[in-house]
C-alpha cells in the first residue's frame, strides 16, 4: 500500500472545487482512495464563524464559568456557545467539553478550530461529511476518475492513550467497516466480534503523510489497498442504546 499526498494544494477558499484541485494535481486511478482533510472541506463549504455570530446563552456563560474556574484559564462563552450551537449532547462540561456533533462524531468542543482559518475566529466541521465525500467523489467522476472511494478526515483524541490520530468522519465509495466474524483464524477459531474500521485505519495512515501545522498537506492518495472478499458496513458511530461509555459518561462529574 502506498500513501502519497496530493502536493502544491493552495489555500481553499469558499465555493472552491475539491475535486477539480486534487484531479489537477494528482494522478488517480480505480481503486484509488483519496483522503481530504476535513479543515479544507469546511473551508469549501464555507464552514467559517466568528465570535460575533453567537449570542451566548445562560447556559454557554455558566460553562464558559466553571471552565474558568477548573482550569484557571480565561474562556469565552462565545465559544462555549458555539459548541453548543454544533452539538446533539454534551458528555462531558470539565475540564474540557466532550460532545457529540450532530453527525454523531464524539470528540472535544464539537471539533471546532481555532487554527487554519484566516480572517474568521473559527473553522467549523462539515455539516454532513459523508455527503461532503459524495460531492467530491461525483465531482472526480465527472472528469473520468471513476472508481475512487473519498474519506473525509480529521484529527482526535484517545481514551486511556496519549496523542493524536487521524479518524474518518465522512466517506464515499466504500464500506466504513469490514466483517470478519464467521471468518477463521490461524488456529482454526472462528472470529466472533472482529468487525474492522477501515475508514479509520486509512485515515490513520494518511494522517502519517499529511503532517500537522504550516507544512501539513490535506489531501492524500491511498493506492494498492484492497477492501477483500468480506462483508461491509456502514456503521461506524456506535449507537447509543449500546454505547456503554456514553452512558458512564452521562453519569459523570468532573471534582477537582
Amino acid at each position: 500500500m502506498e500513501c502519497t499526498p496530493v502536493m502544491d494544494l493552495p489555500e481553499v477558499r469558499p465555493g472552491d472545487d475539491i475535486a477539480e484541485l486534487v484531479a489537477d494535481r494528482a494522478s488517480l486511478e480505480p481503486g484509488d482512495v483519496l483522503t481530504v482533510a476535513s479543515t479544507i472541506v469546511s473551508k469549501a463549504e464555507g464552514r467559517t464563524a466568528d465570535f460575533a455570530d453567537y449570542p451566548v446563552s445562560g447556559r454557554a456563560r455558566e460553562i464558559a464559568e466553571r471552565l474558568e474556574a477548573v482550569t484557571g484559564e480565561k474562556k469565552d462563552p462565545r465559544f462555549a456557545q458555539a459548541i453548543l450551537d454544533e452539538s446533539s449532547e454534551v458528555l462531558i462540561e470539565a475540564p474540557f467539553l466532550l460532545t457529540e456533533t450532530r453527525f454523531g462524531h464524539i470528540c472535544p468542543n464539537a471539533g471546532i478550530d481555532q487554527s487554519n482559518v484566516p480572517d474568521h475566529d473559527l473553522l467549523l466541521l462539515p455539516k454532513k461529511p459523508s455527503e461532503s465525500a459524495e460531492r467530491i467523489r461525483a465531482g472526480l467522476e465527472k472528469r473520468g476518475l471513476e472508481d475512487v472511494a473519498v474519506i473525509v478526515t480529521d484529527t482526535c483524541g484517545r481514551p486511556f492513550r496519549h496523542g493524536q490520530r487521524g479518524v474518518a468522519i465522512g466517506w464515499a465509495g466504500m464500506s466504513a467497516s469490514r466483517d470478519w466474524r464467521g471468518e477463521l483464524d490461524r488456529d482454526g477459531h472462528e472470529l466472533g466480534v472482529t468487525v474492522q474500521s477501515v475508514v479509520d485505519e486509512l485515515a490513520s495512515a494518511a494522517n502519517l503523510v499529511t503532517g500537522e501545522g504550516a507544512g501539513g498537506t490535506p489531501a492524500v492518495v491511498v493506492r494498492d489497498w484492497k477492501f477483500g472478499d468480506l462483508e461491509g458496513s456502514d456503521e461506524l458511530f456506535r449507537a447509543v442504546e449500546d454505547d456503554l461509555v456514553r452512558d458512564a459518561l452521562r453519569n459523570w462529574r468532573f471534582d477537582k
